[in-house]
């Protein structure tokens, strides 16, 4: 079987030589040695100086609604994993769609503004399969209207634009450091923002607003990661050239192996330094889409369908809106199996397939 993805695990030995000092310890949680470690090496790995590395990726999210949209409407992207979506309604804010670029597949800047009315307190937009969205826009936009930026970065470890880290963007950027992603601790998650007060806020707000043990400065919740999570992350971060160039080179393969058939990678915005993340394609309509992948799993290969249905068609939503582009996009978008350890005959057998499905 090949699925869409696999996750990486450092050698085990590694990891076992991290978690004998929790062993002698005996603290398996409450930030200790090896969370700290872990974040110092993030800061300087990514050029990131404030952030909570957290227990998932969804949480930050919800701690950035929960501290800056207070109730109020959230200018949000149909085109994101279904987590954008159920954080804004889980913190009983409203979502407010508007549509994507039909080349890039983030959000529209031409339709924030319009949509800006007195109850909005924040955009959420995603940085699509670690595509940036257009931040210097959606900046502007959200300046002239008083209103705040939060980023779903879940795809973009590593990921910079125009020269910085891609988490150095809006007022809070969120990430996911979950098994399916190329950096990851297992499960588990991070909240960057840009200054010392914002840390503070975000990092009481994971922490039950604990100032010491016994005072208390905030409302909070648990959120914090355990010292398990974070020695899986030290032992995978020391891999991560190993990881971005063995990618790097699957993604090459794949864009020489399909140059020749009718389906279309997503434009990647200039300025960007990309991770890899995925490999996500458009194919002419659903039907070329469902054709593929029932081919493909005939032969034991599972690609997956990232973001499908777009997330304005939710059945939970009490409100309607019709987004063409996120919808046309998310019924004929198709991401290709891409791990390390995948062989380049399997992507030839994939690639034969998409090109005798799909000729140009």
């Amino acid at each position: 079987m090949i699925p869409v993805t696999k996750t990486f695990l450092p050698p085990q030995e590694e990891y076992q030589e991290l978690l004998r000092g929790v062993w002698n310890t005996q603290l398996l949680t409450n930030r200790g040695a090896l969370l700290l470690q872990l974040e110092s090496e993030l800061k300087s790995y990514l050029g990131a100086d404030h952030f909570v590395v957290m227990n998932n990726g969804t949480v930050p999210i919800q701690i950035a609604i929960h501290l800056l949209a207070d109730g109020g409407d959230v200018i949000t992207t149909p085109f994101s994993y279904v987590a954008t979506t159920t954080a804004i309604l889980w913190q009983k804010c409203n979502p407010v769609f508007v549509d994507v670029e039909p080349d890039y597949l983030t959000i529209d800047p031409d339709l924030i503004e319009a949509a800006i009315t007195p109850a909005t307190r924040a955009i959420l937009a995603t940085h699509v399969f670690g595509n940036a969205c257009d931040v210097e826009r959606i900046g502007q936009i959200a300046r002239k209207h008083g209103i705040y930026v939060i980023y779903d970065a879940a795809h973009c470890f590593g990921v910079k634009y125009r020269g910085q880290s891609i988490f150095n963007y809006g007022d809070i950027s969120t990430c996911s450091f979950h098994a399916t992603k190329i950096f990851h601790t297992a499960e588990g998650g991070a909240a960057f923002c840009r200054d010392q007060e914002m840390y503070d806020r975000i990092y009481f707000s994971h922490n039950f607003g604990h100032l010491t043990p016994t005072t208390f400065k905030a409302v909070g919740i648990n959120g914090k990661i355990s010292e398990l999570q974070a020695a899986m992350g030290l032992a995978v971060l020391k891999y991560m050239d190993t990881i971005l160039d063995e990618r790097k080179k699957l993604v090459g393969t794949y864009h020489d192996l399909l140059r020749h058939a009718s389906v279309k990678f997503i434009q990647l915005r200039e300025g960007l330094e990309w991770n890899y993340s995925y490999y996500p394609l458009l194919f002419a309509d659903e039907s070329a889409l469902l054709s593929v992948m029932s081919s493909l799993e005939t032969m034991g290969i599972y690609p997956r369908r990232y973001f499908y249905p777009s997330l304005n068609q939710l059945p939970y939503l009490t409100a309607s809106t019709h987004t063409p582009v996120s919808e046309s996009a998310a019924s004929r978008i198709l991401c290709l199996p891409l791990f390390v350890g995948l062989k380049e005959d399997d992507q030839m057998l994939i690639a034969s397939t998409i090109n005798s499905l799909c000729p140009q």
